[in-house]
């Protein structure tokens, strides 16, 4: 779980990489989505991954996920274990949460029940009938919603939440199953400025306790971020480094950031 500025440090060594993509292709009805697509995230680390569409973004997280099986290439997370020879459950029970663009959350039940649901623990039927958070679960989900920004709504409708916010929650959604690797894509699509500049600071805090790989075609928030950058196209890696380096790479302004 995060508290905003007072996160402690990863315990993992540092320079050790927490997923390792190697070589890894994919096709679908003879279009080649990724191709011989390898890179490497460090623990701890967040960083962003842009390109243009159809350049695999999507089904690079596919991959990671379990919900797509590669042609070929391995998927290597923390000490050794292949991703692409496990399903979606396993996956996610090995500390790997994604969020998609588009917000999933249980628009009925209140901010803070969608963050109950979601956390991690016993999930045995027996436990779910009490109907009640233990006390430790409270204060976890309560530390979770000030993280967010949320703690104000917990007992309000998700429905009733604005579309920032409710990007805000699924977030939530995914800290209380304390993951060690977050996928993220398109956080600030449909968001205000203000939004936008809230999303960067609290992806900021989370990545001072988890590795975060931030996919977005929003290069004013992934200069917000100042984190490491990915240019993926035709489905494998065309440039690596900070967003100034690959910014004045002429194959990322041929193909993707335009004169």
């Amino acid at each position: 779980m995060i508290i905003p500025d007072s996160v402690p440090d990863k315990p993992d060594a540092p320079g050790k990489s927490i997923l390792v993509l190697d070589n890894v292709s994919v096709s679908f009805d003879g279009f080649r989505a990724l191709n011989g697509l390898s890179f490497v995230v460090m623990s701890g680390q967040m960083r962003a991954v842009i390109g243009p569409n159809g350049a695999g973004k999507t089904t690079m997280m596919d991959v990671i996920t379990g919900k797509t099986r590669p042609d070929s290439g391995r998927v290597i997370f923390r000490d050794g274990h292949d991703l692409t020879v496990l399903d979606e459950p396993r996956i996610a029970n090995l500390g790997i949460g994604r969020k998609f663009q588009k917000p999933t959350v249980f628009e009925n039940l209140t901010v803070f029940d969608n963050l109950w649901l979601a956390f991690k623990g016993d999930r045995r039927v027996r436990r779910m009938f009490n109907f009640f958070a233990s006390r430790a679960e409270r204060d976890a989900i309560m530390e979770t919603l000030g993280a967010i920004g949320l703690a104000a709504f917990r007992d309000q409708l998700a429905g009733s939440l604005s579309h920032g916010q409710k990007q805000w929650l699924e977030i939530g959604v995914l800290l209380v199953q304390d993951p060690d690797l977050l996928l993220v894509d398109e956080p600030v699509a449909g968001m205000t400025d203000a939004e936008t500049e809230t999303t960067a600071a609290l992806l900021r805090t989370i990545a001072k306790s988890h590795s975060v790989v931030v996919v977005e075609h929003d290069m004013e928030f992934v200069e917000m971020l100042d984190v490491p950058v990915t240019v993926l196209h035709e489905g494998s890696v065309l440039a690596e480094g900070s967003l100034e380096t690959v910014r004045n790479d002429e194959r990322v302004i041929e193909v993707y950031l335009g004169r």
